[in-house]
């Protein structure tokens, strides 16, 4: 695949050519080390997302704790998505404000005193009051995480690697569901101890290498120090160790010109607070595609889909525990493999063609799925059943292929440098909410109504499928800051127009023009 049908022409005449893998250049195999710290946030969230389903279905964790159930069992499952929307609303000033990196050393250090206090706890409140602490700091862990990555990458490599993150949600998923899984013999209290214990496995292999992880030259750039992000760009994009004797390369100098003067004009025509996602059209566009990603994600009946799994295999004879949670743990293997091969694919495929082909797969398992439900309930088939069976796996194939791999690298992508944690941030607002919601509303509907609940759903797919095809733009061959033009149109060609002027600047004064335009 062409480079320039990646990140674009202006980039791609830049990149230095070369018939070597990025494993076989040192600096850029370092880079990519260096990113799997940040991208094993998703992993934290990933575990903690499934071991409660898990702990849920070991004897020893409801004896120890009087069998919770009802509202006492709702307040458990809650805590951690309340956790999370209180930090919310203040995690993305804080993102801007002290830097990617601080913002996700705390949640890291968050992430494992909780886990210390859920593996230490005596009694019901102390589990509860841990789950709390995990939702808090698992934002600080997951918020700054894609930003850092889609800011640090190698241009061509950075679809990828935004796409990889949350991919490794079911990374996370598998640990866990193998963990509890692996422990359910245990006769004692550590058949839940110890994969609660674990949950700090992930946390603690990134903190063990934060130290070498650099900030993200975007926000060094905004903070009026561009020599210190050209320094960076220089050392992990372009191998150049010293950059203040050797000089910049072409590609550093042209990312680092793109980098500054669009910096500089988003700090001198947007205001820089939350009403900024909302100040011109292209910030309201960006900022209504994020929110549709993340409440599409949850609203797409991904939720029920999960809690039928073991109504559908109870119907068709598959009762034991045993043999449910080992299908629940292929099931998360499967997963992976499906939201992997997607984000390999991202460049090749776009981000676009991947949204359509999942919404139009889901519609489709959804519908049959749905017909099939009919006729299992009304008759207990256990053909329908298996057909049911067929389509959850399905479903989860499309649903893989885009609400994982894209959940945050598409909305990462289409905010500018300023708008880009604010708007995270909201994003993860849109999906948390969105699963309190769900929490509540399921159960109701499923009790209620049955099979005929999802008939909402199938209704609510073909809505996202047509405003997907009408809003979504496609970003594929365009560097990060050319995105821009997909959303402002000529007034992001002014940034670019300054950025050729910068780089010429660049070209013919050396390194002093860095600190020249470090005043943005």
């Amino acid at each position: 695949m062409k480079d320039a049908d990646i990140v674009g022409s202006a980039l791609a005449e830049v990149l230095p050519q070369t018939n070597k893998w990025w494993f076989q250049q040192r600096h850029l195999l370092r880079l990519n080390l260096l990113l799997l710290v940040p991208l094993l946030s998703s992993a934290v969230s990933g575990y903690d997302g499934s071991l409660m389903n898990g702990l849920q279905s070991l004897q020893q964790w409801r004896d120890y704790f009087g069998h919770p159930a009802g509202a006492t069992l709702g307040l458990v499952n809650a805590a951690q998505s309340i956790g999370s929307v209180l930090a919310l609303p203040f995690i993305g000033n804080l993102s801007d404000r002290f830097g990617r990196k601080p913002v996700l050393l705390t949640g890291i250090l968050l992430v494992i005193a909780a886990t210390i206090i859920q593996g230490a706890s005596i009694n019901f409140p102390m589990f509860v009051i841990s789950r709390l602490i995990v939702g808090f700091g698992g934002m600080f862990v997951v918020q700054p995480s894609p930003m850092l990555i889609a800011e640090l990458a190698y241009p061509t490599h950075r679809g990828k690697y935004t796409s990889a993150f949350w991919t490794m949600y079911y990374l996370g998923a598998i640990l866990a569901s193998w963990t509890t899984f692996g422990c359910q013999n245990y006769e004692s209290d550590w058949a839940w101890r110890t994969p609660s214990i674990l949950q700090a496995g992930y946390p603690i292999i990134q903190l063990a290498f934060f130290y070498w992880v650099p900030e993200s030259p975007r926000w060094l750039v905004a903070q009026d120090r561009a020599p210190e992000a050209a320094a960076i760009l220089s050392y992990y994009h372009a191998g150049v160790v010293n950059a203040s004797n050797e000089g910049h390369t072409p590609l550093v100098t042209r990312e680092l010109a793109e980098i500054v003067s669009t910096i500089q004009r988003e700090k001198s025509v947007e205001k820089v607070g939350w009403g900024a996602l909302f100040s011109t059209p292209g910030n309201r566009k960006r900022t209504l595609i994020a929110v549709c990603v993340g409440a599409f994600a949850q609203w797409n009946g991904i939720g029920v889909v999960s809690y039928y799994l073991t109504l559908v295999l109870n119907t068709i004879g598959i009762t034991d525990t045993f043999t449910q949670t080992l299908i629940n743990g292929l099931l998360q293997i499967f997963n992976f493999g499906a939201a992997l091969s997607a984000a390999i694919l991202v460049d090749r495929l776009g981000r676009r063609t991947l949204f359509i082909w999942s919404g139009i797969g889901m519609l489709v398992s959804y519908i049959i799925w749905t017909a099939c439900s009919a006729v299992n309930a009304d008759t207990g088939s256990k053909p329908a059943g298996i057909v049911v069976v067929v389509c959850l796996f399905t479903f989860f194939f499309h649903y893989d292929i885009a609400f994982t791999p894209l959940l945050l690298g598409y909305p990462t992508e289409i905010f500018t440098y300023t708008l880009r944690s604010k708007g995270i941030a909201l994003e993860l607002m849109a999906i948390y909410v969105s699963l309190t919601i769900q929490a509540f509303v399921n159960p109701i509907g499923m009790e209620n109504i049955g099979w005929k609940y999802y008939i909402v759903f199938c209704c609510l797919l073909a809505v996202f499928l047509a405003v997907t095809w009408v809003l979504f733009p496609e970003t594929k061959g365009h560097s990060l800051e050319e995105i821009a033009v997909l959303f402002d149109g000529p007034e992001a060609d002014e940034a670019r127009v300054d950025a050729k002027i910068m780089e010429s600047e660049m070209m013919t004064h050396g390194n002093a023009s860095v600190t020249h335009h470090d005043k943005v």
